[in-house]
């Protein structure tokens, strides 16, 4: 191996270095992502500012952002050097791709979060909402009938009661107005 690397100039060496460590570090990462281990924390820290405007994990400034730029960055140089003349610009076009290889991580990563998306069903959540009268509500709160209602794109059947006067039949709309002990208290919409 070392024969290898005495035969090549400088640069090229470098390039090779980068590329063969980079791809070292992002085999371990990624053995690592399917056995469950978090790549990116190696350190215990806490922090007390307020990021409650931060809403995706993505960080431009991560061990592995920095594994992905090394590895577009590194064997860009080693696939195209003595193909482009000039060092500089291959050390331009090799940055360049090295910052590509972070968008692509980027662009992945946010679509695999849109897939974890919690779509748990929470009866706070039709506070507010229109629904439909399934079976007959009595009036006065003097029993319980059903609504159908559509939350986050899933139909449910809940348990409803009405403080209307008069009671509600199905088909009727209804605003949800309150919760209480998993029974919904709906009122007519007008």
């Amino acid at each position: 191996m070392k024969e290898f690397f005495d035969v090549m100039e400088p640069t090229e060496r470098f390039y090779w270095y980068v590329a063969i460590g980079a791809s070292i570090i992002f085999v371990i990462q990624t053995i690592m992502t399917f056995i469950g281990a978090d790549s990116d924390s190696g350190v215990d820290a806490e922090f007390e500012g307020n990021l409650d405007s931060v809403d995706h994990p993505f960080q431009l400034f991560s061990l592995r952002n920095l594994i992905n730029f090394f590895l577009g960055f590194g064997w860009t140089g080693v696939s195209l050097y003595g193909v482009i003349g000039s060092n500089v610009l291959l050390g331009a076009i090799a940055l360049v791709v090295g910052m590509i290889f972070i968008a692509i991580f980027f662009l992945v990563m946010k679509s695999l979060m849109r897939l974890a998306e919690d779509n748990s069903f929470n009866i706070d959540d039709t506070i507010d909402k229109t629904a439909e009268v399934y079976t007959t509500i009595p009036a006065g709160k003097s029993g319980k009938g059903k609504v159908s209602i559509s939350v986050k794109g899933a139909m449910h059947e809940l348990e409803a009661v009405t403080s209307n006067e008069e009671a509600l039949r199905p088909g009727t709309l209804v605003k949800i107005t309150g919760v209480n002990n998993n029974i919904l208290i709906v009122s007519p919409m007008i």
